[in-house]
């Protein structure tokens, strides 16, 4: 099995409606995942981070481009694909009339598992997802965080060489989204590999190895969190209030952003103490913080994360 897990070469979708004009959800994305990595599709809703994971996962024919899985082409060669995938859908529910217990280990015995296996798998799938408690009540009576948590436990438990989460956590409580990053990273490092869409900024940067940003149906920059950060121009903001009439000099230190009457400078870490030499000059006080993904976001995309399309 090839080491690259997933190989996307300007794959695009366009949805023609009649009497409407047509809507490009993906305007020519490229991307590629190693084997045992874990990547996110970050962007707000609407950017095409699901269309892209329908496509991957053999359910959505592209426009145009290409996507290959462990060297097999999605559109020509489905049927090698399926069984090397699983997927968890954005807002997915399990089956009403079943239990977790009973979903979890039904859709392992469809995928040819042992019933051995799959038993022991449900029982580790359940206890990670913290949902031992109501493994044998019917989902309808779940909340809709247990239910999530049960749909995320059906899907770790496959162990399948390639895991699409498309918002895996919408509606769990942060203990139980940190229970879903802990089973992803221990799959990663059985050499599963991970590829999740998300428009939670701190997901992202604690679980991803790298990120791609999503916007308009493309792909606007690549990398780890630090590097995307680093986009901004510097790892570190330093903000002195009042600080307005010393906007010219320090533009000189980086990238110059005012809110108000407060000066914001992003900047690296071998600036600083330069900054703060010449903010204690003027008698300003100046704090030093951390860039933010948020920040870095903002500045890439133009807008918030939480500012849907419209």
């Amino acid at each position: 099995m090839t080491e690259e897990a997933l190989r996307a070469v300007d794959v695009r979708k366009t949805y023609h409606t009649r009497g409407a004009p047509a809507v490009e959800a993906l305007r020519g994305v490229s991307l590629s995942l190693r084997k045992g990595e874990r990547i996110s599709l970050l962007g707000r809703n609407g950017a095409g981070k699901t269309t892209f994971l329908r496509i991957a996962s053999t359910l959505l024919v592209p426009t145009s481009g290409t996507v290959e899985v462990f060297g097999h082409d999605v559109v020509g060669h489905p049927e090698q694909v399926r069984p090397l995938v699983a997927v968890v859908p954005q807002e997915g529910k399990p089956f009403f009339h079943l239990t977790p217990r009973e979903q979890i280990y039904a859709y392992l015995r469809a995928r040819g598992i042992d019933r051995e296996s799959a038993r022991a798998r449900v029982d580790e799938a359940l206890a990670q997802m913290g949902i031992q408690e109501v493994a044998d009540r019917l989902s309808i009576t779940l909340s809709g965080g247990q239910k999530q948590r049960a749909m995320v436990a059906t899907i770790i438990a496959t162990e399948a060489p390639l895991l699409f989460l498309d918002e895996p956590t919408i509606g769990m409580d942060p203990f139980a989204r940190r229970g879903v990053w802990d089973s992803l990273r221990r799959l990663t490092n059985k050499g599963c590999t991970v590829l999740l869409t998300t428009h939670y900024l701190d997901e992202a940067e604690a679980l991803s190895q790298r990120l791609y940003v999503v916007e308009g149906g493309r792909v606007l920059v690549e990398g780890t969190a630090d590097a995307i950060k680093q986009q901004v121009g510097g790892t570190l903001k330093v903000s002195i209030p009042n600080g307005a009439a010393l906007r010219e000099e320090l533009s000189t230190f980086g990238q110059i952003v005012s809110d108000g009457g407060t000066v914001y400078v992003i900047t690296g870490p071998e600036r600083i103490n330069e900054i703060m030499s010449l903010a204690m000059k003027d008698r300003l006080a100046a704090t030093v913080g951390p860039v933010t993904l948020e920040e870095a976001f903002l500045q890439i995309v133009g807008r918030s994360i939480d500012q849907d399309e419209g």
